[in-house]
């Protein structure tokens, strides 16, 4: 057996038997301040955001699922000419899904869809803005992403610009955070915990998140045996694999491969391997409900446990904040996003929406229209 595969057998078995705390034990090694750089390194040239006057990875320290010190990496990109007074205004980029294992981490190989992702990225640099991005603890680093972990993930975006300014004094204490997709959903859970998780150091203005993925956890609870009774796209049984890969991992106590059947088993396994495209491709076809034995719900405190890992947040917001969502999008369905919009703005928080007549992708770049000129006023 070669060694990668019999090190991946042997991380799955731990995965399935140990505490979180024991499971996070390399992770509470880690010393330091949140922010605190590790390393630093040249980032290859064929990753750099097209425009970009330098750019640098970024080993730091940052706070994980367990709520342990931990390692990510990111990267730090500054754009030419001469720093304003106070510094470049920080953009901190949450990237989309890209995958599980380190082999996805965009630090290692670029965005997800860099045909997409990198003149959307360069249109920030030519405003004038430095972008910090942070891979997120486990990508890349010890552990496995626990992706679409809200909380930890605010943490590895908000420490994300720490480190930035720790390595780059030309870097402003002033920063929004943008996202897209999984790195909506961080950037949107970020604005709520910015401020607090910042503290006094920094300055947050506000954040811009297009193709939202909330309420996922409501879809996810109703999981069992042949429900959903049909195939969805591709791109949504993947998401759900990715959960429960990253559940089993973030709270093993939950005992989710009790109610994981052969095919449930196998597709979470392949989910801690596989990038995003290439996991889509050999998922294809296949029914979210033909992973279960048991309804999700059967299991002890799931729905509690998952409200807690991946809800968002509803009120508290102290910035304002954009959401932009596609009527097309078959990715992250505007169904469920267009109710948390309608929650957010019942509760009186900050929210400026717009839908666009458009797919995931599409909105993504379509939006750029309305969030430019929103980000420039909270520079204003």
């Amino acid at each position: 057996m070669p060694v990668a595969l019999r090190r991946r057998l042997c991380a799955l078995v731990l995965a399935a038997v140990l505490t979180p705390a024991l499971f996070a034990s390399p992770a509470s090694a880690v010393t330091g301040d949140v922010g605190d750089v590790v390393s630093v390194s040249d980032l290859p040239r064929d990753l750099w955001i097209p425009g970009a006057a330098t750019a640098e990875l970024l080993t730091y320290v940052t706070t994980d699922t367990f709520g342990k010190k931990a390692l990510s990496t990111g990267t730090v990109f500054v754009p030419p000419g001469t720093a304003p007074a106070g510094g470049w205004p920080v953009i901190s980029w949450a990237h989309g899904t890209s995958g599980l294992d380190d082999s996805c981490a965009p630090s290692k190989v670029g965005p997800a869809d860099p045909a997409r992702d990198f003149p959307y990225l360069a249109n920030w640099l030519k405003q004038g803005y430095a972008i910090v991005a942070s891979d997120y603890a486990g990508l890349g680093t010890p552990g496995l992403q626990a992706y679409l972990d809200g909380r930890s993930t605010a943490h590895n975006v908000v420490d994300m610009v720490k480190a930035g300014r720790n390595h780059d004094a030309s870097l402003s204490r002033s920063w929004v955070t943008v996202g897209q997709s999984q790195g909506a959903g961080a950037a949107i859970y970020t604005a709520r915990y910015a401020t607090e998780f910042g503290g006094p150091d920094l300055d947050y203005r506000g954040a811009v998140g297009t193709g939202t993925p909330a309420y996922i956890e409501k879809l996810v609870s109703i999981g069992g045996p042949n429900t959903p009774p049909i195939a969805l796209p591709a791109g949504l049984t993947a998401y759900v694999s990715y959960i429960l890969a990253a559940l089993r991992y973030a709270h093993p106590e939950l005992g989710v491969d009790s109610i994981l059947t052969p095919t449930g088993k196998k597709f979470a396994a392949l989910a801690e391997t596989t990038c995003v495209f290439d996991f889509e491709e050999q998922i294809e076809g296949t029914k979210v409900g033909d992973f279960f034995s048991a309804p999700v719900t059967s299991l002890p405190d799931f729905t509690s446990v998952l409200d807690d890992y991946m809800a968002m947040p509803e009120s508290g917001f102290d910035k304002p904040f954009f959401m932009g969502h596609g009527l097309l999008d078959t990715d992250v369905p505007f169904p469920t996003t267009g109710a948390y919009v309608a929650r957010l703005t019942a509760n009186g928080q900050p929210v400026t929406f717009e839908a666009y007549d458009a797919d995931h992708s599409g909105t993504f770049v379509r939006s750029q229209a309305d969030t430019v000129p929103f980000v420039k006023s909270l520079f204003g």
